[in-house]
């Protein structure tokens, strides 16, 4: 287990983290760092707690709304590959009429051969 040095709002946190994810929980410190710093320059000071919830609270918003457009496009992939799907039945019941029409016209014509070879 790993420790961290991380400042957020102003206040220095000592935080645990597994091994080898101390610059991304860093980078997390720094995102609601900055997040707390934004609603201070919006809403000035209105104490520590607060402004941490505020903070939070934004983050979970911008969270829940990633999650609901991953969710939204995760739905666009799966009918396109469903539409893919139904697109290569389709392509292959098309290429199989394809075959059986090229093989009767395949038939026609060695008929008409025999028939022209046997006049001939």
């Amino acid at each position: 287990m790993s420790q961290v040095s991380v400042n957020i709002g102003g206040r220095a946190y000592r935080l645990a983290c597994g091994e080898g994810e101390e610059a991304h929980l860093i980078a997390l410190a720094r995102m609601v760092d900055g997040k707390i710093e934004e609603l201070r320059g919006s809403f000035g000071e209105i104490g520590d707690q607060r402004i941490a919830v505020m903070a939070a609270l934004t983050v979970a918003d911008e969270l829940s709304e990633a999650q609901r457009r991953i969710a939204a496009l995760e739905a666009e992939v799966g009918a396109a590959r469903a539409a893919g799907m139904g697109a290569n039945a389709e392509q292959d019941a098309l290429s199989n009429r394809l075959a059986e029409a090229l093989g009767e016209a395949a038939e026609r014509i060695e008929r008409v051969a025999q028939g022209l070879n046997a006049r001939g």
